[in-house]
């Protein structure tokens, strides 16, 4: 396993980094000082290092890769001639740093069978969002992704509005045997009843009067890869009936049409209803629960996993300044603990609106006062 050494001075760039490493199974070990580097090298057999633009690279024993807040021609060919493998600017572009990892690891290990690169490239190749947060909830998650990605299970992801349910899913996905096929995703609450089929399954030119074409579903876009059914608690009864027959016998039939089309599908489902209540009232089908919920993943709300909200503030006050091309503005510890001790009804994707809110309107500093302006119950 590659163990990378990093020394980055913003503590929320480092601990995005160091999430997002750690779940593509890098080790990461963090230094205060570069003075400490070869002894660490030495000592935890490190392959690499991330450092900062201003690091003194040329102590280093080790390939590095440096980090630059505002990159220029010159600096980047100075770090280069230097030494440095590769030199990035923010915000950092993950494909390309993990891209530079995997090549490293070919080069220094061309023993490695072909097919393993191969998956190890597939595991890399991904902008997905990093899953934030160390507290034991989420390491709970993170853990269950890990076991269940490899398989060819269903999953029934479980979960609160604004959990990050979705997010989960294209875990499942990127850490899966299928990354390199489809990632389809569907809101079932978002179609209408009349509509799900012919979104699902496709249909055949002529069946109806707007049908003025041939078109494929979701089912045979996803071919080879994963569909996720997002709010699947809401999906019709009509349309529950054809997906239990397209899990049973992975096969479907486009609307309008009579011929069988076979389809290799990882069908991934989320909800945020109670499924078994909805069974009770009639309004979900017992038999496609049992063939959905091979696995469960309950994702847990914000208020019970309150000691993430402090990464999460800090990981989206850098996404959100360099998205929005604003300077990083800092946050006060009181204005930290004021938001660490919100309810959040809204979970994730409350917080995430309410720091953007917080970033455009605050001054320099993100304060106490601007808090409770501006965050809305």
């Amino acid at each position: 396993m590659t163990k990378i050494l990093l020394n980055i001075e913003s503590k929320s760039l480092l601990n995005s980094l160091c999430e997002r490493l750690q779940f593509e199974n890098y080790t990461t070990l963090s230094l205060s000082d570069l003075s400490q580097a070869q002894r660490v090298a030495e000592m935890e057999s490190a392959s690499v290092a991330i450092v900062d633009e201003n690091s003194d690279i040329t102590t280093l024993p080790l390939p590095t890769i440096i980090i630059a807040k505002s990159p220029n021609i010159d600096s980047a060919i100075e770090a280069l001639r230097h030494g440095a493998m590769d030199y990035l600017s923010l915000p950092i572009d993950m494909n390309r740093l993990l891209e530079t990892l995997r090549s490293l690891e070919s080069n220094t290990s061309t023993a490695q069978p072909r097919t393993t690169q191969r998956h190890h490239s597939r595991r890399t190749n991904c902008a997905t969002q990093p899953i934030i947060g160390n507290s034991k909830a989420i390491d709970n998650v993170r853990s269950m992704i890990e076991r269940v990605a490899p398989s060819n299970a269903r999953v029934l992801i479980l979960g609160e509005n604004g959990t990050g349910k979705e997010l989960v899913a294209r875990w499942l996905h990127v850490k899966s045997s299928r990354s390199e096929a489809p990632f389809v995703e569907v809101n079932c609450a978002a179609i209408p009843a009349e509509l799900i089929e012919s979104e699902l399954f496709g249909h055949e030119k002529g069946s109806f009067t707007s049908a003025i074409k041939q078109r494929k579903g979701k089912f045979e876009l996803a071919d080879g890869g994963t569909l996720f059914l997002d709010e699947i608690g809401d999906m019709a009864l009509s349309a529950q009936a054809k997906v239990l027959r397209a899990l049973q016998e992975n096969k479907i039939t486009r609307v309008g049409g009579d011929k069988d089309i076979s389809v290799d599908v990882r069908v991934v489902a989320a909800t945020n209803k109670n499924i078994r209540h909805e069974i009770e009232l009639g309004n979900f089908r017992e038999d496609l629960y049992h063939r959905l919920s091979v696995i469960e993943i309950h994702v847990p709300p914000l208020r019970e996993r309150q000691g993430d909200i402090s990464l999460l503030v800090e990981h989206f006050i850098n996404e959100i300044c360099q998205q929005h091309d604003i300077k990083h503005k800092v946050i006060e510890s009181d204005a930290m603990e004021l938001l660490s001790n919100y309810p959040w009804t809204g979970n994730i994707r409350e917080l995430h609106n309410v720091v953007e809110r917080l970033i455009i309107l605050s001054d320099e500093q993100i304060t106490v006062d601007a808090v409770r302006r501006y965050y809305h119950t």
